[in-house]
């Protein structure tokens, strides 16, 4: 009998032992993640609401691009549980994201590049498309990449001959065929997707490929083969409306420049746009709540461990005939942050006449520097008092 007394005392002692051990290592899952709590809420029609109602739907661009790994940015920062949730979408190029900010249900705001909206116009598919978007932001520069055979150095050197533009529903193409206009070239123009279009040009059946977008962009610098290369893209005087100069380097595509060589190109801006929402709505009411937390959380984009293009946005720039969101606007001014006044730029230049001579990237980084530290001069003189000059 004493025997089986004590047994029992030892496996209540155990029993508390075991239970002291699971409230120590336990967790209640719903307290974990707002994603768990709708789970267990199933059916609740607050909590419906409540995922609806903050939740940012961002169109990207195709898989391997710099869009799509902007998008995965902003969600990976400005995701707060019910409080903002941004849901990036896998899209099909610029073209198709401007339909889809147009018409697609539940779509706010999307990535597309700056000339698409003025192609559209050109060619008749749309008229003042410019007025049903707003821009948050002008984001980066989309370098253009043209690949052919090493026995091609210019672009002027493929005329006649086969060009993939990537398919009809992305940008690339309407960057393409707006040069190849600009400087009278007439190339046999086919519509490849560009990881098809590169095997195909291995294989002889296209003689280049044209990819425009932010560098490194993953399926040229995945693409390995020693007999084609980077070929220049000349700044002339009929791009020079619309495009910037840009260069490539081995740094950015050692499979495709030889070590210590650069590739002369152009770059397109690519624009963060939202439809023209008006102001007493809930979908301009949500796209304010994201401009507000993508603003405020800026800087944590130009760190590692994101896309290396954030480095390049400035919030504050003007974007030629495009109207900026009014949130954004509103925001930048309670901020005191301010667009460079183009007077102003124009008088750093007069001072400084070499520094009109821009030829790459590293020359326009160096530029912008020489004209910060020259404007932050002025600024401390316009403090000191008169009297004291």
């Amino acid at each position: 009998m004493r025997r089986l007394f004590g047994m029992a005392i030892f496996a209540m002692m155990m029993s508390c032992v075991f239970a002291a051990r699971a409230e120590q290592t336990e967790y209640d899952p719903a307290k974990v993640s707002d994603s768990l709590k709708a789970i267990f809420q199933f059916g609740s029609a607050s909590t419906k609401a409540a995922l609806n109602a903050n939740t940012v739907t961002l169109i990207s661009g195709t898989i391997g691009g710099t869009y799509v790994q902007f998008g995965a940015d902003l969600a990976s920062v400005l995701d707060d549980g019910n409080k903002l949730r941004v849901l990036p979408i896998v899209g099909r190029g610029s073209v198709q994201s401007v339909a889809d900010i147009l018409f697609l249900q539940g779509v706010d705001l999307g990535i597309v590049r700056a000339d698409t909206l003025d192609y559209l116009e050109r060619k008749g598919f749309a008229k003042d498309i410019k007025k049903q978007f707003t821009y948050v932001t002008k984001l980066y520069n989309e370098e253009m990449h043209v690949i052919a055979s090493k026995s091609i150095h210019n672009l002027r050197e493929l005329d006649g001959k086969t060009i993939s533009v990537d398919l009809p529903n992305g940008g690339t193409f309407v960057t393409a065929l707006t040069v190849f206009e600009r400087l009278g070239l007439k190339p046999k123009v086919v519509y490849i997707e560009q990881r098809i279009a590169l095997e195909k040009m291995r294989n002889g059946e296209v003689d280049a490929v044209i990819v425009v977008g932010g560098k490194p962009y993953k399926s040229v610098s995945s693409f390995k083969d020693d007999r084609f290369h980077l070929v220049n893209v000349d700044y002339d005087k009929p791009l020079q409306g619309d495009y910037l100069p840009a260069t490539l380097s081995a740094k950015d595509y050692p499979n495709l420049i030889a070590d210590g060589e650069k590739v002369d190109t152009i770059a397109v801006p690519a624009v963060l746009a939202a439809y023209n929402w008006a102001p007493n709505t809930d979908r301009y009411r949500k796209l304010s709540q994201f401009v507000d937390a993508f603003f405020t959380k800026f800087p944590a984009f130009q760190k590692p461990p994101f896309h290396p293009k954030w480095t390049e946005v400035s919030l504050s720039a003007p974007l030629a005939d495009w109207n900026r969101f009014p949130f954004a606007k509103q925001w930048l001014d309670q901020h005191g942050v301010q667009p460079v006044a183009r007077d102003k730029f124009e008088t750093f230049l007069k001072q400084s006449p070499a520094a009109a001579v821009v030829k790459s990237d590293a020359d326009r980084e160096a530029l912008f520097k020489q004209f910060r530290s020259w404007e932050a001069e002025q600024n401390a003189k316009a403090q000191i008092p008169a009297g004291q000059k």
